[in-house]
């Protein structure tokens, strides 16, 4: 019996006495004597001459084919190919039975040397299975390889047929659909249900087809019904060319008087006055009446023109006032700048050097070279003068935004209030005037009419106070009527310009007299809608048409005050 204590060492072969083996210097185990590479060598000779002495008798038993030509060995290939083509389908049409009655032979792992696997030093571990490669197949005889105790892939795991157990056979689950006659038992079976799932028998529709001329007629429906509508938008724009438009017919029509008064309904036992001389009639003392000893306060609502007031005005202030407010706002500013330096906030601005400080900003430097610090001074006022005109330039509005804010001031001014302005004029046969009158009302968007008449002339004008205070100032004050000069070039179709009493020249080509022309301010006051859709110009030869275009806004008293006035 051994009497040591630890297992020998595979690497020490003969020499092994159960004693530890000796350490090295570097604290690892000291490396074993020098192997004898020339027993190697023969032991490897050896194995090699055995082999090829057990293929010999194969190599000479086998029979030595024919020398063929190269045509004959690929048709030789051809039909070998084709042989194993032929056997794999058959194998993959035989009968599943037939596959899986045989039972395929057990999978016997090769077998290998475990001294082929023990690690050349170290610790003398054994290299893994997967890391042999084709030295397990070689391996010595004897013994097997770790084989795993379940299916590594979902392919074996249904070719495996498991055993089992008596009674406790797998059902495979049927999915097939209830037929109908157990549908039909059922208590809970509807028949409507039935017919929309396809359950009753589907029968076939006949042909239907179309009679002749059927779409024919359908088209020839279509056709008149868009010439119908065509001519109805045809005769609604000869209307509104000619001026007759249903909303004027509407608006002169006086509606009848009612047989009663809302406010009288229920203070009469009746639907007209006529039962008025009747006192039973009257519900005022009776108990069903709406007159009581109760008094109703009705609701406290804001005056409508306060909306329309101006805001306060603050207080005016003197110029020295002014002079001090500005002075501390701007003593207030500076000391935040310098509050926001001090602490780090905002990097220190750079000197500003003018010629003013030049020498006390720049001492030493304007000594040494002078004609170099006042070209720094120069290109720095440059700078700076640049830069203020690019901040002034970003600042402004471009053409877009200007017509918007002109639109919103405009818009606020209306809704303050509609002012109307009625103005006479006796002349208007210089265009320059008719052109300033025109362009002056559109441009402060405002709405109303210029009529022009041989005998004078009435322009009425509405829109916010602050522009119609404007347009007044200019019929008034700003515009010479007294002026006149020889027209240029007149376009063809110009109705204006056509008709005689509106030509600056008259029957001798001489400019008329316009000395004595001036504007006159008819009527002003205030309306609680505007009257006149746009801004436009009529050309009326007598009363009677001056007096049928201002009628649709209701205005035709208007020519009536203006003729009236001297």
């Amino acid at each position: 019996m051994s009497t040591s204590t630890k297992r020998p060492h595979p690497g020490d072969g003969d020499l092994a006495d159960g004693n530890k083996r000796p350490r090295s210097n570097n604290a690892s185990p000291a490396p074993p004597s020098k192997p004898d590479i020339a027993k190697q060598i023969a032991e490897a000779r050896a194995r090699a001459a055995a082999l090829v002495a057990a293929r010999a008798p194969q190599a000479q038993s086998a029979p030595q084919p024919a020398a063929q030509s190269p045509a004959e060995a690929a048709r030789a290939k051809i039909e070998a190919m084709k042989a194993r083509v032929a056997a794999a389908t058959a194998k993959a049409q035989a009968p599943a039975q037939q596959r899986t009655a045989s039972p395929m032979p057990a999978y016997q792992p090769p077998e290998f040397d475990e001294g082929l696997t023990r690690a050349r030093g170290g610790l003398g571990i054994g290299l893994h299975p997967a890391l042999m490669g084709d030295v397990g197949q070689a391996g010595a005889k004897g013994k097997q390889a770790i084989q795993p105790k379940f299916a590594t892939t979902m392919a074996n795991r249904r070719a495996e047929s498991p055993v089992q157990r008596p009674g406790k056979e797998k059902k495979q689950l049927d999915l097939s659909a209830p037929s109908l006659e157990e549908l039909r038992k059922d208590p809970n079976y509807d028949a409507n249900l039935a017919a929309q799932s396809g359950l009753r028998n589907r029968h076939s529709r006949q042909l239907v087809f179309n009679q002749k001329g059927k779409y024919i007629a359908q088209a020839s429906a279509l056709r008149r019904q868009a010439a119908l509508e065509a001519m109805k938008r045809r005769i609604a724009e000869q209307a509104k060319k000619v001026g007759l438009d249903e909303d004027n017919e509407k608006a002169f029509l006086v509606p009848a008087p009612p047989d009663i008064e809302w406010w009288d309904e229920n203070l009469v036992d009746g639907k007209d006055y006529s039962v008025v001389e009747d006192p039973g009639k009257i519900k005022i003392d009776t108990a069903d009446s709406i007159i009581t000893r109760y008094i109703q306060h009705p609701v406290l609502l804001e005056p409508p023109q306060e909306k329309n007031m101006p805001p306060p005005k603050p207080m005016f202030l003197t110029k020295t006032e002014q002079a001090k407010k500005r002075r501390q706002e701007r003593n207030a500013n500076h000391k935040d700048e310098q509050m926001k330096i001090r602490l780090g906030l905002v990097p220190p601005p750079p000197p500003k050097v003018k010629k003013s400080n030049l020498m006390r900003v720049l001492g030493e430097q304007a000594v040494k070279d002078p004609t170099a610090v006042e070209a720094r001074v120069n290109r720095e006022i440059a700078e700076r003068a640049a830069k203020h005109q690019e901040e002034n330039e970003a600042r402004q509005l471009t053409h877009e935004q200007k017509l918007e804010k002109l639109a919103r001031n405009q818009e606020a001014d209306a809704a303050k209030g509609i002012q109307v302005c009625v103005f006479k004029i006796d002349n208007l046969s210089f265009k320059k005037h008719r052109s300033k009158i025109d362009m002056n009302a559109k441009q402060l968007a405002l709405t109303g009419i210029t009529i022009l008449h041989p005998r004078m002339n009435l322009v009425i004008v509405e829109g916010g106070p602050h522009a119609v205070k404007f347009y007044k100032k200019l019929m008034l004050n700003r515009i010479d009527w007294t002026e006149n000069a020889m027209p240029s070039s007149v376009r063809e179709g110009n109705k204006e310009a056509e008709a005689e009493f509106l030509q600056a020249t008259d029957e001798k080509g001489e400019l008329k007299d316009l000395s004595q022309n001036k504007c006159q301010l008819v009527w002003e006051g205030e309306e609680r809608a505007r009257a006149f859709r746009r801004w436009g110009s009529r050309v009326c030869e007598t009363d009677t048409d001056a007096k049928d275009a201002l009628s649709r806004s209701k205005m035709e008293n208007m020519w009536t005050l203006a003729k009236s006035m001297k």
